[in-house]
């Protein structure tokens, strides 16, 4: 008898080619805000996601590691993962 595997969380994944540009990061950021630490967003680009990466690192600094999964020139993944870094509310607490 063999032991069944250990269940993985699910990774979770926006392909924001397919949503209106104005829905983009806030969906990207509600995700991101909901993910417990160790938990990963991935999220499809046809375009070079720097600008979230910024916004990302300016709003929640310290909070989320940044992995390119595949860099163009046609599309962008990245993997965003959520550290156990301090809280995220306005208090300034690490």
């Amino acid at each position: 008898m063999t032991d069944a595997p250990a269940t993985q969380t699910a990774i979770a994944h926006i392909d924001v080619r397919i949503l209106p540009p104005v829905e983009r990061h806030p969906r990207i950021f509600g995700t991101l805000n909901s993910l417990t630490p160790g938990q990963s967003l991935h999220v499809t680009s046809d375009h070079e996601p720097r600008p979230l990466q910024y916004q990302l690192d300016t709003a929640l600094p310290g909070k989320f590691s940044w992995e390119y999964l595949e860099q163009g020139p046609d599309v962008w993944r990245v993997e965003i993962i959520r550290l156990n870094a301090g809280c995220d509310c306005c208090c300034g607490s690490h």
